[in-house]
Order: C-alpha cells, then structure tokens, then sequence
C-alpha cells in the first residue's frame, strides 16, 4: 500500500517535467528576445518600442492560454449519471451478463444517451461506477471518467476535454503566433549576425537559437493545430477520430457533425467577440450533443429537460463541482 502511495506520488512528480520544459524554454525566449535583442541589439528607439509592445501582447495571451490548459479541471460526469445505491446494489448482486446490461439499459431509459460499447450495451465504467454520457471516457491518468475527452495531453499535464478543448486550441494558436513574431523579427538581425554586420557577443547565441527554437517550435505546432482544426470542423474529439462513436444503428464518425458553424459555436460558442479570449463559452454541459441524425425536438426525453432531471437541486450542487450548469437547446 506505502509503495503504491509513494509510486503514484513519484508519477505526479514526474508528470510535470513536460509543462516544466515548456515554461523554462517559454523564460528563456523571454530573457533572450526582451533583454539581447530589443535592449542590447536593436539601436532604433521606435523600432525597440513597438517590438516590445507586440511581443508583450502575444506573450501575454501564450501564458493565459497555456495557464487556462494547464489548471481548468476536466469535467466529470453530474451524479445523474451514478448508479444509485439501490440500483447499484440490483447490478453488483446480479451475476448473469445480460441481466446487468437490461438493468443499465432501464437506468439509461431516463438519460440523454445515444452511443453505445461495441457491444451494442449501454456505456458503463466500472471503476467510476457511471453511467457513461454521450462522448465521455475514462482516463486512466487521470483515474477518471472524462466529459467530452478528446486526449490527455502530458505537455499541459492534464485531460483535454469539454472544460478546456476551447482553451487548448487558443494555446497552440496563440503558440503559433508567439513563435511567428520572434522568427519574423529576429530574422534580419540573423542574416546581419551570420554575415557580420554585427559583433559577436552573448546577444549572437541567444538571438540565433531563438530562430531556430521558434521554427522548430513552429513546424511541428502547424501540423497539430490543423489536425484538430479539422475535427473541430468535422466534430470529432481525437479518440473518435481513431475509432467511431457507436449509436444503435452502428458506428458513425459523423454522428455529431452538424455542420460547420454550429460545430464552432458549440466549441468557441455564440458570441463571437469572446472566440479568442481564454474563458468558457462552450455550449451545453458536455453531457448531450446534437445528433446529426436526430433533432433535439423530435426527442421526448430533450424536448423536456425536466424528464431526465430528477432532482433540480442536486443539478446545482454538480455544477458548481463540474463545471457550467445544465442546459439543454431544443430547436424547432
């Protein structure tokens, strides 16, 4: 029990050194573009002004990005979704597989679910002892079921899921633009060290590997900011990008595709001013997505929210636990 305590301790530990790679590189980028370039390089007054301003701003937006990645707790299902202790008792008590699979398909009766196991049962995880809601994964770094998971990511040493994809997304885009500023601006002040134009000096090193490190940097963000580009284009987390959501009627890569803009709005949601900044405006709770197959209203347990909620004061207490309260869009 002691060794298992000071394992998973040693593995918190250890998972952070990505997160502390990033920010030490992110400082020393920093140190190297405020204090040799723009102090003791540059000589243009005006030029040195607007260079530190821009930078300050893109610097400014890469930290509270990564910050929100980093701390935003992924959401966990609302107790809705956990077995009661009678019903739990009926499942653990009941030995026959398709029994429990009749008593969970009774339980998920009262839920907004539509994705099922290969099997074609109902989505349960034992560990949690939940319910699994539409889109929702357990984690086992985490050690956790996940709303809305799309991977668990060691570079922000946490889940990326309904809580945080918005914020994710900002942090490789605000990353890429950070690492386009400094390779644009220290371009020329390369070219002029590498022929000679200007002394050699600690501000070379530090001035030539900030090149290099932001188009390292750069390169291999591109390519992974397209990647979910195009899922959130098409809907998709990463997982069901790998395998197909399952519905009754089978898998189904596009089962929660329902077109372009309304697959942004429920990532960056409706108001378009707040799109770029850092703070939740995601649709919903991340327990019920559209269906591309089934609208919302011709669906008896949607076009009533209060079929499914039970207990309208225990949604309270799981939404301060989990996140934004419950809300569920019906269109006619």
């Amino acid at each position: 029990m002691a060794l298992s305590r000071a394992l998973r301790c040693c593995q918190r530990i250890f998972s952070w050194i990505p997160v502390i790679i990033i920010s030490s590189v992110v400082l020393w980028s920093y140190y190297a573009y405020v204090f040799e370039l723009c102090f003791v390089t540059l000589s243009n007054h005006l030029e040195r002004v607007v260079y530190l301003l821009m930078f300050h701003v893109c610097f400014i937006m890469f930290c509270w990005t990564y910050w929100k990645a980093i701390f935003t707790p992924p959401s966990t299902p609302s107790k809705k979704f956990h077995l009661s202790y009678s019903d739990k008792e009926r499942y653990e008590m009941e030995e026959r597989p398709d029994v429990q699979k009749q008593i969970l398909a009774e339980i998920a009766k009262k839920l907004p679910i539509f994705t099922r196991a290969q099997s074609g049962a109902i989505r349960f995880c034992d560990r949690c002892q939940v319910i699994k809601p539409d889109r929702c994964h357990h984690c086992s770094v985490c050690e956790t079921c996940i709303l809305k998971m799309d991977h668990h990511c060691p570079w922000v040493n946490n889940c990326v899921g309904f809580s945080n994809y918005k914020f994710f997304l900002l942090f490789l885009s605000y990353s890429m633009i950070y690492c386009v500023f400094i390779a644009s601006t220290v371009f020329q002040y390369f070219l002029k060290f590498w022929v000679g134009d200007l002394p050699n000096g600690p501000a070379k090193f530090h001035v030539l590997f900030l090149l290099f490190v932001a188009l390292m940097f750069f390169v291999s963000l591109m390519f992974l900011f397209g990647y979910h580009c195009w899922l959130v284009a098409k809907n998709r987390s990463t997982l069901e990008a790998f395998s197909a959501p399952v519905f009754q009627n089978g898998p189904d890569r596009n089962g929660f595709n329902v077109g372009l803009s309304r697959n942004l709005r429920q990532v960056f949601g409706e108001d378009k001013k707040l799109w770029f900044i850092p703070v939740f405006t995601s649709q919903g709770d991340g327990h019920y997505f559209p269906l591309r197959t089934l609208r919302e209203s011709e669906n008896p347990l949607l076009a009533n929210e209060g079929k499914w909620m039970e207990d309208g004061g225990s949604d309270e207490e799981s939404a301060d636990e989990n996140g934004p309260a419950v809300i569920i869009r019906t269109e006619s």
